[in-house]
């Protein structure tokens, strides 16, 4: 008997999704090809096409999916409501799982020939020829006293400076600048084509618990301009990074890092102070939670301040909806190379130590 159609598709596609499987499974092989070759002139591209467009078009087509996804359940709760029961007697099991599977491996495919191979690219660590990322306690102890000085400097300077927040516009502006000025000393951090966004889906964020995300299939970065300013610079030079082809959370928050520190902006300094100080005040709570709390009390009071409103915006947006995004984005991650699900951000503290070892600068 001749296989079917679906049946040929299928194959095809399993075999090209093995073929990227294969593909992956050497880092050195993604770094030199894909994720330094490939992906940024793809990348580019995506940026140029949509770049342009104020609206964000990748929010549009995840609002078009959940339309179609929505309609497909009425449409059947309407069938289920007319004739009171369904008959599955129509469907053929083999032509259902063919579809299943060609939709899923099509997902596969796209999702990772556009962006998703770069979990498994050598990254920002072994660009920079960081030592060891493991530390010793005293070093996190060490690092979360430099954090805690360059937190109330920044925030010291830009109060001296000028206590405004800037329109989401000038806020990318912003973002742009200051990754033409760490292009300087590291030129695979050039930033082409900006396409960086106002997320439509914020309010939703905001109960979700996400500040920014991006879009692999458009190549947008979206930012939830609804959270407390002071968040927003770090939040979209991270967003920025995976736009570059960095996909893990703890190197986009490094590369964040690396960019919003190079910033001639106190505001964007003082946003990727105040998040790093969190990330690696927390890892030094789980060990040695009385130094934690001493170095924390030594924050200057507008920086409690600023913590404090944080806290609230939290409280007040705080809903069933942030467990479930939150387990289902760990299983995520912890299928693309960070085994440590959600708690893979705060990584980004090995990354800041290997680097103080390195250039004794933050």
């Amino acid at each position: 008997m001749k296989p079917s159609r679906y049946a040929i598709i299928t194959l095809v596609l399993l075999v090209i999704c093995l073929a990227i499987k294969v593909y992956s499974l050497q880092p050195v092989r993604v770094e030199a090809g894909y994720s330094t070759q490939l992906f940024p002139s793809f990348a580019n591209s995506l940026r140029s096409i949509f770049g342009s467009s104020f609206l964000s078009m990748g929010d549009i087509l995840y609002a078009c999916f959940i339309a179609w996804m929505v309609l497909l359940i009425v449409r059947l709760l309407f069938k289920v409501a007319r004739n009171r029961r369904i008959s599955f007697s129509n469907i053929n099991p083999r032509k259902l799982l063919y579809t299943i599977l060609i939709g899923f491996s099509s997902l596969y495919i796209v999702f990772n020939l556009f962006w998703g191979i770069n979990y498994n690219r050598k990254g920002i660590a072994w660009q920079l020829g960081l030592p060891e990322l493991k530390y010793r306690q005293e070093e996190l102890r060490e690092m979360n006293c430099l954090l805690l000085l360059k937190v109330n400097e920044s925030k010291a300077a830009w109060v001296a400076g000028r206590n405004e927040y800037p329109t989401t516009r000038n806020l990318f502006k912003g973002v742009e600048q200051a990754f033409k000025n760490v292009a300087e000393d590291y030129p695979f951090l050039e930033y082409k084509n900006a396409s960086l966004k106002s997320s439509m889906w914020g309010w939703f964020g905001n109960y979700a618990g996400f500040n920014g995300y991006y879009n692999p299939f458009t190549g947008e970065a979206q930012v939830n301009t609804n959270v407390p300013k002071f968040l927003q610079p770090f939040t979209s030079c991270h967003e920025v990074a995976h736009q570059l082809g960095y996909a893990k959370e703890m190197e986009a928050n490094f590369v964040g890092y690396l960019a919003a520190s190079a910033s001639e902006d106190p505001l964007f300094n003082y946003s990727v102070y105040i998040e790093l100080f969190t990330y690696a005040n927390r890892n030094l709570f789980t060990t040695d939670s009385l130094s934690a709390r001493i170095i924390r009390n030594e924050l200057s009071a507008s920086v409690k301040h600023d913590l404090k409103e944080w806290i609230l915006f939290n409280r007040k947006h705080r809903s069933f909806v942030e467990p479930i995004v939150r387990w289902g984005y760990g299983i995520f991650l912890r299928n693309n190379e960070q085994p440590q699900g959600v708690l893979s951000y705060d990584e980004v503290t090995g990354f800041l130590i290997a680097y103080y070892k390195k250039y004794g600068t933050l």
